[in-house]
């Protein structure tokens, strides 16, 4: 096994792993025979690839790890293994072994033969293929292939890492297997916690805080990272981003305009729980869990930009929860049915009429009823339509509805009856009773009603210019 000063400096680097290392460190050790095949895996962000390669440079074992997603093809990959295992050979030995018996590598059996002049008469050798299971225009053959190489070379061990477990995949028995698992709660918080930023990242002026040494700033930050970090995992992170990357991401993303009230002097840095009322909004928005290409830095309202004019003041707490509501961009047809699907769930059949028949004047017909027609005006408010739960519906009325709101004809490559079954596949439209594997789901008796909102459909309406309001039985208040 490692030495004990060597396992200690992984877990101070690598936390919470301390049993996978354990294990590595039992697996392969200087001068003793190791296993010919090992699978180490786990999901992303889960510390395999920092820890094995950590591993095998402290350990100073002769090794050569390749990454699958920088080959192309699977030939890359051969072509790669060799070169790599020539450097590392290289490496290891202190020498410098000629590149021209080895400059063709096309296949496997080509492989083989080049590890096999090159690791004869040598003593250890490993050779870590990382991500192999991801590898791009891969032969079926490959991961079969490599791990019976240490069958012809006794000295060679092989490494897969891996995403999922390659139980069946390998054709071969009894494959050792090292599982890296999902960091708990508790894990992350740990790692995290190790490397707190910085509150203030001026340190503030003496004279304003005359006591506020660098141990007492330091102190603060950890005592507030804390708690942040808990405050994230539990709002967003438990929910959206479970592993360590995503949760690192973030809580760095928020991290600035959380602590921005304690740099302008607002609040104390002990203030967590004012701090947490006053930036609630932080952990209400899905815009923290979302990843750019481009990021968006938090500007001030009197910063000056680069061309000479005045940056814009960061958004309000009212207007970032609008931003919320999600919209989505659909087909041209595919909106107009939701749309149609919509009305036909939450207005009643005799009202169709009235909202949807053209004229000729195109649609001077829209207009609100607030009551329906030989009904006696209540004393009581009447609670809005969309509010109700929405009503099934048979596709001849559906598709009478949508060529009301459609101007002109629909042409014949826009299959409606397809989008019709589309849109229930994904449970935009959820039909309602005769469903089974015998049943066509197009079925003319068939009755369906929408699985979505009022404010979802009011913004499909707005982007093909029609405000579903004015087509609602009774409008809609605000």
């Amino acid at each position: 096994m490692l030495p004990d000063e060597l396992l200690e400096l992984l877990n101070r680097e690598y936390p919470c792993r301390e049993e996978q290392m354990h294990q590595l460190s039992s697996l392969f050790q200087p001068g003793l025979p190791s296993p010919p095949l090992l699978v180490a895996h786990g999901l992303t962000a889960t510390g395999k690839t920092s820890i094995i390669r950590q591993f095998f440079q402290l350990s100073k074992i002769p090794h050569a790890i390749i990454t699958s997603r920088e080959c192309i093809t699977g030939r890359h990959l051969l072509e790669r293994t060799t070169f790599a295992s020539l450097d590392a050979l290289d490496e290891f030995n202190d020498e410098r072994i000629d590149r021209r018996p080895y400059a063709r590598t096309e296949n496997l059996n080509s492989l083989i033969v080049h590890l096999q002049k090159m690791l004869d008469g040598r003593g250890q050798f490993v050779l870590v293929f990382d991500g192999i299971d991801k590898q791009r225009e891969a032969p079926p053959t490959l991961l079969p292939a490599l791990a019976r190489f240490s069958e012809t070379i006794p000295n060679l061990s092989i490494l897969f890492i891996t995403t999922l477990p390659l139980s069946t995949q390998l054709h071969k028995p009894g494959v050792p297997h090292l599982h890296f698992p999902t960091y708990p709660r508790n894990s992350l918080l740990t790692i995290l916690s190790r490397s707190p930023p910085r509150i203030f990242l001026q340190t503030p002026s003496a004279d304003v805080y005359p006591d506020y040494t660098h141990d007492l700033a330091a102190e603060d930050d950890s005592w507030l990272w804390n708690r942040f970090l808990g405050a994230v995992w539990e709002s967003l992170s438990r929910h959206t981003g479970r592993d360590l990357t995503s949760f690192r991401n973030t809580s760095m993303r928020i991290w600035r305009e959380f602590v921005a009230p304690i740099v302008d002097g607002s609040f104390g840095t002990r203030d967590f729980s004012r701090l947490m009322v006053n930036r609630r909004h932080l952990f209400q928005l899905e815009d923290s869990v979302l990843d750019r290409i481009i990021s968006q830095q938090p500007t001030s309202s009197g910063a000056a930009t680069t061309n000479g004019t005045t940056a814009p003041p960061p958004p309000s707490a009212k207007a970032l929860l609008k931003r919320r509501t999600i919209q989505h961009d659909l087909p041209y047809y595919t909106t107009y049915l939701l749309i149609s699907a919509y009305l036909a769930s939450y207005n009643p059949a005799r009202t169709d009429t009235t909202y949807f028949m053209k004229h000729t004047d195109k649609r001077k017909n829209k207009r609100k009823v607030r009551t329906d027609a030989g009904v006696t005006k209540s004393k009581h408010r009447r609670i809005s339509r969309h509010l109700l739960t929405p009503s099934p519906f048979t596709a001849d009325r559906l598709l009478a509805i949508f060529r009301g709101l459609v101007d002109g004809d629909v042409p014949q490559i826009a299959d409606i009856y397809t989008q019709i079954a589309t849109l229930t596949s994904i449970r935009l439209l959820v039909k309602i009773g005769g469903s089974g594997p015998g049943v066509d789901p197009l079925d003319a008796g068939a009755r369906w009603r929408v699985n979505f909102g009022w404010e979802w459909v009011r913004g499909l309406g707005r982007g093909v210019g029609i405000e579903v309001g004015e087509y609602l039985v009774g409008g809609v208040d605000g």
